[in-house]
């Protein structure tokens, strides 16, 4: 696809240096005044910077007056993530849109409720005239999430009322949002795929009767075609990925973005920025990518003794991206378990049975089990080590056939929902500026005029 290069030349590789000497911090400075590097302490605990109502993750219990780390648990508006997923599931039913109800709005709906819900987002699964061809077609991007925030930035230009911050008004512009997002996402896809890869071209129209897992489903295949199982679990993909409190990345990007007063569109395209980044919302890819390659370098998936040495490989820094992680593993509040982790691994297992990918489910769940005990043996830990919920995830969207170029946008189909919520959260709570401080490390000094430099 032709494009525009800049090289990187010498005296750009000679100012970057310049840049990077200049604007190097030393580290005493953060413990001299007290900064929290990353608004985290030392023991990995974010530093408190807002009220929420809309969801909690908890990782440790006061028991006699002291944190104790405890099985991580979530909760959407107080309700625990594993009776609401286990409620959807017992019903046989899609949860994404009920979900979606909650986190908004506070409570479960009715049945009612839910059906005028569910009309009010099937009626928004449209976008303006011409869109499709003159916006995500025109120019294709390798990065989906690229073409993400593009659309959403355009969305302002189609929107009557795009800067009118009144609730009503930006309920229903998010309501929009999270309705086309799979359609944005899928189309997004369909054009890199054909413009830049040379497949064919495929452009289906969501159905108004079938849930947002279905929609994305039928939209991305060729023949339209799902199972049963495999929209259930990508529903349930959905709603584990929907929200996980106020001070994750991208929740906190949309509060302070929308704390300036700016419009929704504006908003939700920083919160794009945020998950964007690998250090965010691209861990599932990392994990994919390193099972890829440790199925190159391994020959029994169940030699224990063989997964646990390519394991304390990736430690060192000898195997797959030399980063020294194991990814999938870990997580910045979690310790003892993921809950969402936990929700999915017996589907993932059923999936896995019906894919005929046993072998590779095995894998997984061997390195589950060894991943713990590498890393407490080969690194200091404040604390404890557990698989986290990229860590099935990508390999549900492997079995689904999802195209790792979407993995990342899946996460924001889900999680414009949270946004939403926090968006709106925001906006009726506060009406400052969110204006963090920062120490000048730099002392003054004299100008000194051009020729005696």
């Amino acid at each position: 696809m032709p494009g525009f290069k800049m090289k990187i030349t010498p005296e750009v590789e000679r100012l970057t240096d310049i840049c990077r000497q200049e604007g190097k911090i030393d580290l005493e400075f953060y413990s001299k005044y007290d900064v929290k590097r990353g608004l985290r302490d030392m023991n990995g605990k974010g530093v408190l910077a807002g009220l929420t109502k809309i969801s909690n993750v908890q990782a440790v219990k006061i028991i006699d007056g002291k944190e104790t780390p405890c099985e991580g648990a979530l909760y959407y508006r107080g309700i625990n993530i594993k009776d609401l997923t286990a409620g959807f599931v017992k019903d046989h039913r899609y949860g994404f849109e009920e979900t979606a109800y909650l986190l908004l709005f506070g409570e479960l709906p009715t049945k009612e409720q839910l059906e005028e819900f569910q009309t009010i987002l099937a009626t928004q699964r449209s976008l303006p005239r011409n869109f499709v061809r003159d916006v995500i077609m025109k120019a294709p991007s390798k990065d989906i999430m690229n073409a993400l925030s593009r659309s959403v930035l355009t969305l302002y230009c189609y929107d009557t009322n795009p800067d009118d911050t009144s609730l009503p008004n930006v309920l229903r512009q998010c309501l929009n949002l999270i309705s086309i997002f799979p359609m944005l996402s899928v189309y997004g896809y369909q054009a890199y795929n054909h413009y830049v890869k040379g497949k064919s071209l495929y452009i289906h129209h969501p159905d108004a009767k079938l849930s947002t897992a279905e929609n994305i489903l039928r939209m991305l295949r060729p023949d339209k075609k799902y199972t049963e199982l495999e929209a259930q679990l990508l529903d349930l993909a959905l709603i584990l990925h929907m929200e996980h409190g106020g001070g994750n990345n991208s929740t906190f990007t949309t509060h302070v973005v929308s704390s300036s007063g700016t419009d929704t569109y504006s908003a939700i395209a920083a919160a794009l920025g945020s998950l964007k980044g690998p250090k965010h919302g691209g861990a599932n890819i990392k994990v994919v990518k390193m099972f890829h390659d440790m199925k190159k370098e391994i020959k029994d998936y169940a030699d224990e003794e063989e997964v646990g040495d390519y394991l304390v490989r990736l430690l060192h820094k000898e195997a797959f991206d030399k980063a020294g992680l194991i990814y999938g593993m870990g997580h910045a509040i979690y310790s003892i378990s993921d809950p969402r982790a936990e929700v999915f691994k017996g589907f993932v297992e059923k999936l896995a049975k019906a894919k005929g990918r046993d072998k590779d489910y095995q894998l997984y769940s061997m390195v589950e089990k060894l991943a713990p005990q590498v890393i407490a043996k080969e690194r200091r830990i404040y604390k404890g080590v557990s698989a986290n919920v990229d860590f099935y995830s990508g390999f549900v969207y492997s079995m689904l056939d999802l195209p790792l170029e979407l993995y990342t946008p899946m996460f924001a189909i889900a999680r414009i929902v949270g946004w939403s919520a926090h968006r709106m959260e925001e906006l009726i709570n506060t009406d400052k500026i969110i204006r963090p401080a920062y120490v000048n490390v730099l002392p003054e000094r004299p100008y000194r005029p051009l020729d005696e430099r």
